[in-house]
C-alpha cells in the first residue's frame, strides 16, 4: 500500500514538471538553429541566418549545393519546439575556371640563324650612248625637283568647328497667388452697346514678378471677358458691368489665369422714376377735371403721366463707359506658372492708375 502511494506521489511530481516546462522562445530557437550550423564543418563557413516566429523558422542564405541546403533544412527541424521549417538558402552559382593565356615560345639559342647569302655584284659596262641618256636622265630629275621645291604648299583645310552644345531646357517660375494685374484696355466697353459673354483685349501695364524678378514684363497681351453687363433704362434701373481675365499670352505660348473679378455700378434712378410719374399723372388728372370731368379727367391724366415720364427721359440712369487706355486691377486667384519673357512695349508711355 505504501509502495502504490510512492509510485502515485512521483507520478504527479513528474506531471507537474512536464506542465511546469515552457517550450523554447523564438530567440531560443533561432539560437539553437544557430549553433547546430556552427558545428558543421561544411555549414560553419558560410554565412547563414536563421529567424524564428512562433515556432517557424526561416533560414536564409547562401551554400555551395543541395547536400548543405538539405543539411541545414534537417538541423533546423530537429530543434526542439520548432514546428515548421521555411527554407530560403540559395546555392552560389559555380565559378568558371579562369582561361589560360597562350605564351608564344621564344626561339631556341641554340639554333643559329642562318648567315645571309650575298648576291655578287656584276659591273657591266655601259655604252657611250647609254651614259648619254642616263646624264639626261638625271638632270630632267632634277629639273623636276627644283620645280616642286618652288610650288607653294597646298593651303591648309580650315577645322570644321564643333556642333555647339544644346541650350539648356528653360526654368519655369511660378507667379504666386494674390499678386495684382494692372491691364490696360485696348477694346472700349459701354453698358449701353456691350453683352454679357462678350470678349474684350487688354495689355499688361505693369510687370509680374516671382521670387524677386521680373517674370512677364508688361506689354503683353491679356484677354477676359464680360461677366455682366447691365444698362440703366430711360424710367428704372441701374448700370452695371463685371469683368473678369481669362488669359494672358507671352510670345508664342497663352497661359490661362484665374481672376477676380471688376465691378462698376452706375447711379439707380427706380425710385426717383415712380415718384415723378406719379406725380405728373396726379397734377394731370387735376388739370382734366377741372376742364371737363371724367373724359377730360383721363385726358389730363395720360398729359400728366407724359410729363413725368418725360422728367425722368432726361434724367435717366448713369451709363458705365470704360474707354480704351483704361488701366484696371485686378488679382489672382490661383498660382500662374510661366516660362520667363524678354521685355516687350517697355518704352511705351504709362497712365497715372492712382484714379483705378
Amino acid at each position: 500500500m505504501k509502495s502504490r502511494i510512492v509510485c502515485s506521489a512521483l507520478l504527479l511530481v513528474c506531471l507537474f514538471a512536464a506542465g511546469c516546462a515552457k517550450a523554447p522562445t523564438d530567440a531560443q530557437l533561432a539560437s539553437q538553429v544557430q549553433e547546430k550550423f556552427s558545428q558543421d564543418s561544411g555549414l560553419q563557413a558560410k554565412q547563414l541566418s536563421a529567424q524564428a516566429a512562433n515556432g517557424v523558422v526561416t533560414l536564409a542564405g547562401t551554400v555551395d549545393n543541395d547536400a548543405q541546403r538539405d543539411a541545414a533544412a534537417r538541423y533546423a527541424s530537429a530543434t526542439p519546439g520548432v514546428k515548421e521549417v521555411v527554407n530560403n538558402l540559395t546555392i552560389a552559382a559555380p565559378t568558371p575556371a579562369p582561361v589560360a593565356q597562350e605564351v608564344p615560345l621564344a626561339p631556341s639559342a641554340e639554333e643559329p640563324k642562318p648567315a645571309p647569302v650575298k648576291k655578287p655584284v656584276v659591273h657591266k659596262k655601259r655604252s657611250t650612248t647609254e651614259m648619254a641618256a642616263a646624264g639626261a636622265g638625271a638632270a630632267a630629275a632634277g629639273t623636276a625637283a627644283a620645280i616642286e621645291d618652288h610650288q607653294p604648299a597646298s593651303p591648309a583645310m580650315p577645322p570644321v568647328p564643333a556642333t555647339p552644345p544644346p541650350p539648356p531646357p528653360p526654368q519655369k517660375v511660378t507667379i504666386p497667388s494674390g499678386t495684382t494685374l494692372a491691364v490696360r484696355l485696348v477694346d472700349a466697353i459701354d453698358s449701353e452697346k456691350n453683352q454679357p459673354g462678350e470678349t474684350f483685349r487688354a495689355t499688361l501695364n505693369s510687370p509680374l514678378s516671382a521670387d524677386g524678378s521680373v517674370a512677364i514684363p508688361a506689354g503683353y497681351d491679356v484677354e477676359g471677358h464680360l461677366v455682366d453687363v447691365k444698362s440703366a433704362g430711360k424710367f428704372a434701373g441701374q448700370s452695371v458691368v463685371i469683368l473678369q481675365l481669362d488669359r494672358i499670352a507671352v510670345g508664342d505660348k497663352s497661359y490661362s489665369i484665374t481672376t477676380d473679378q471688376y465691378k462698376r455700378e452706375g447711379s439707380s434712378r427706380g425710385k426717383n422714376t415712380a415718384e415723378k410719374v406719379g406725380a405728373g399723372a396726379a397734377i394731370g388728372a387735376i388739370i382734366g377735371g377741372i376742364a371737363g370731368g371724367g373724359k377730360g379727367a383721363g385726358i389730363g391724366a395720360a398729359a400728366g403721366g407724359g410729363l413725368g415720364g418725360g422728367v425722368q427721359a432726361a434724367t435717366k440712369g448713369q451709363q458705365i463707359k470704360l474707354p480704351s487706355e483704361t488701366v484696371l486691377n485686378f488679382t489672382l486667384q490661383g498660382p500662374l506658372t510661366v516660362i520667363p519673357a524678354g521685355s516687350k512695349n517697355a518704352d511705351r508711355p504709362k497712365m497715372d492708375t492712382s484714379s483705378q
